[in-house]
């Protein structure tokens, strides 16, 4: 089957000498893996460059849809990032972020909504400098696409009980204590836009390790991405 689609980069694995793996999100059908063949010669159509973490590209592809790798038949950027694979803080939290991706979306049907809110999360992360709560955020908003989004139901109860996802008056052992949950409380509050400086660094590296701790016991496998030391560098 021809498909034209967008499609977002989750990750590209180098596959002998000359080839490529390519793992994408695809707009119309999900989770997707491509052969790319050659992907280093320079005489390739399909440049290497194309396939940069989280790059998002307008393709054209053969899919066989039997679990086998799929084929591109045409790739091109659909919106070249200007700053995104240029900045260091940027590039790495969309490594960061791709790895979580990685490990969190596991089925091959669209969902159109979760591809629309990373396009758009990933645009506002391209045009703007003021950066340091965007992988919290992003961590959190994407929760609501996974199904495990906290119900904020009784947002004012003093303790948030992980494995439920809810808040609760008495205290367990699965539940983070009161100030762990008061910072847990502001970032569910804050969009993109929201002042960056809310949060103190040390907050940051306490919200991130919570954000991984909720998102292993919600995700079978899940594993805690390799770029996340050299994150918590970048956000010191």
């Amino acid at each position: 089957m021809q498909v034209k689609t967008k499609a977002i980069v989750i990750s590209a694995i180098r596959y002998q000498e000359k080839s490529l793996i390519v793992k994408c999100f695809t707009q119309a059908a999900g989770l997707k893996s491509y052969f790319v063949h050659n992907a280093f010669s320079h005489r390739s159509p399909l440049r290497i460059s194309f396939f940069q973490p989280l790059n998002i590209l307008e393709i054209e592809a053969t899919h066989k849809n039997k679990g086998t790798l799929e084929n591109f038949k045409e790739v091109r950027l659909a919106v070249p990032f200007t700053t995104v694979n240029t900045e260091i803080t940027k590039s790495t939290i969309v490594i960061f972020i791709s790895e979580i991706l990685h490990h969190s979306i596991r089925e091959e049907e669209c969902n159109e909504d979760l591809f629309a809110f990373l396009e758009t999360a990933l645009h506002w992360l391209d045009t703007h400098d003021e950066i340091a709560n965007f992988h919290l955020i992003l961590l959190l908003e994407i929760t609501k696409f996974l199904g495990f989004y906290p119900d904020t139901s009784n947002l004012d109860l003093p303790f948030f009980e992980v494995t439920e996802g809810v808040f609760t008056e008495l205290h367990a052992a699965s539940c983070l204590d009161e100030k762990q949950t008061n910072l847990f409380k502001k970032l569910i509050g804050l969009r993109f836009s929201t002042g960056q400086k809310i949060f103190s660094s040390n907050e940051r590296q306490t919200l991130l390790q919570l954000l991984l701790d909720y998102y292993a016991c919600h995700l079978e496998g899940f594993k805690r991405p390799k770029s996340l030391e050299v994150l918590r560098e970048v956000f010191l």
